[in-house]
């Protein structure tokens, strides 16, 4: 078998937590694109995403954010969990927006990881910032 490159270690590894990731599939996430240290997704926000004040409730924003930060932090086949997230509301989303998030690594070293995602709406606006703080465990998620 021939050496991964880094941006295949990276697809492999995403289609290998993508296969399981019942959560953000039922939710209505895409994932759409993914290399080292980094990973996109979007969700059009629903009614079903809707909160008491008819807007996307930060729960939602927050878990599309936390799930890029989960792609960007496990593209190098060594399974990663957060240690710690935080975020901050911007803006609201709205009702039939299209929010993207888009997670970066800031530094890796030894079993650490700090990311961070920034999720705006289909006009570029800021709708949400996000930090993650990411621990990796001795596994890997597929072989080879």
């Amino acid at each position: 078998m021939s050496k991964l490159t880094a941006d295949e270690i990276a697809t492999r590894s995403a289609d290998a937590m993508w296969a399981n990731d019942t959560a953000s599939k039922s939710l209505g996430m895409t994932l759409n694109s993914v290399a080292p240290g980094r990973a996109v997704l979007t969700l059009t926000v629903e009614e079903r995403h809707t909160n008491g004040h008819d807007i996307c409730h930060g729960g939602y924003i927050f878990t599309l954010a936390d799930t890029a930060f989960a792609f960007a932090c496990n593209s190098y086949n060594q399974v990663a969990v957060a240690q710690q997230n935080s975020i901050t509301f911007v803006a609201p989303g709205q009702l039939g927006d299209t929010l993207t998030a888009t997670a970066t690594e800031v530094h890796r070293a030894a079993r650490s990881g700090v990311y961070d995602a920034t999720v705006v709406n289909q006009y570029g606006d800021i709708i949400a910032l996000f930090r993650g703080n990411s621990r990796t465990l001795n596994k890997t998620l597929f072989e080879g």
